[in-house]
């Protein structure tokens, strides 16, 4: 069971803090397809304290998406206790420390995984953080640095005895990064150890792939990063293949169009429309995959910053294929 403060939902399937994706309205997507808990991106305890107008931006969540979670790294503990601070006053349902992102420039200043590397020290920014705010504090980690010092045992046990109320575990190594396979047969031996809810992170691609890690895993939760960049759906495809053991609902080329198109457009009066239609573009390919012709749509798309002409483009390829459809 997944509960944390005033979340309390068995088998949950989370939607990961990611860098440029998880602004407010690809949350919103998610939450309306399924989602049971969606995340920030990752918001730097240096530019909240510094009052950048950038940073405070990626705070802003609205009612419609709760239960949300507002994510804060960083290596310096005043900074991240000052931060979570500021944090709070959004009214999160929860604030989340990220002890687990592997890109340089984070793991250079000691943020992110680079905390991994002195479990002590972690241990004392949760606490503190802990005690600096009201509302519940969670850990999202990875099992170590690399494969010659996992101690995410010990870690986890370090992590509930400061006061996190989760754990989210990425089961691959920092040095792994994204590559190789993820080792889930840490997660029972953290649950072993540890009384808080554990969320299984990592290789969760597919419905089946969440299926599968509640299954080998007993995790309280699962929690989808890169999978739910070309899938929206996948939150909805993993709660009825858990529930019901197969995927019910059709995912139709009209859903995907429209929903690709509604996607930018609560885009539009969160970061203004040339940003916005330039940022969506990472998403095409994931929307129209597997349809006839895609390709060439994905071009006139590239070329355009209007979004009437973008929604015209859209239609306009949905007709095609629909007309296609009705000929074969």
């Amino acid at each position: 069971m997944f509960k944390i403060g005033k979340i309390n939902i068995d088998k949950a399937i989370l939607l990961a803090p990611m860098e440029d994706v998880t602004d407010v309205s690809f949350r919103l997507i998610c939450k309306e397809l399924g989602a049971d808990v969606v995340y920030t991106e990752f918001v730097n305890a240096e530019g909240l304290v510094r009052a950048s107008e950038k940073t405070h931006k990626k705070l802003k969540i609205i009612e419609e998406e709760r239960p949300v979670g507002i994510q804060i790294y960083g290596s310096n503990l005043i900074s991240m206790v000052n931060a979570a601070k500021i944090a709070e006053e959004e009214n999160p349902d929860l604030i989340d420390i990220n002890a687990g992102c592997w890109v340089k420039n984070v793991v250079n200043c000691g943020a992110g995984a680079g905390l991994l590397k002195d479990p002590i020290y972690l241990q004392s920014l949760v606490k503190s953080v802990v005690d600096s705010v009201s509302l519940p504090v969670t850990v999202k980690t990875r099992i170590g640095w690399d494969f010659d010092s996992i101690q995410i045992v010990e870690v986890a046990k370090r992590l509930e005895d400061a006061g996190a109320e989760g754990l989210v575990i990425h089961c691959r190594t920092r040095s792994q990064g994204h590559k190789g396979e993820p080792d889930w047969s840490w997660i029972p031996k953290i649950k072993e150890v540890v009384k808080i809810p554990v969320a299984l992170n990592g290789g969760i691609m597919t419905a089946a792939d969440a299926k599968s890690a509640f299954e080998q895993t007993n995790a309280d939760a699962v929690m989808i990063a890169r999978g739910a960049i070309a899938n929206p759906w996948i939150f909805r495809e993993a709660k009825e293949i858990v529930e019901h053991g197969r995927i019910l609902t059709e995912v139709t080329n009209e859903l995907k169009i429209k929903t690709c198109i509604r996607h930018l457009e609560l885009s539009l009066p969160v970061k203004g429309d040339r940003r916005a239609i330039l940022e969506h573009r990472k998403f095409y390919s994931g929307y129209l995959k597997g349809m006839r012709n895609a390709s060439h749509t994905r071009m006139k798309l590239m070329q355009t910053t209007n979004m009437n002409e973008i929604r015209e483009i859209l239609l306009s390829f949905l007709e095609e294929l629909e007309t296609s459809q009705v000929e074969n």
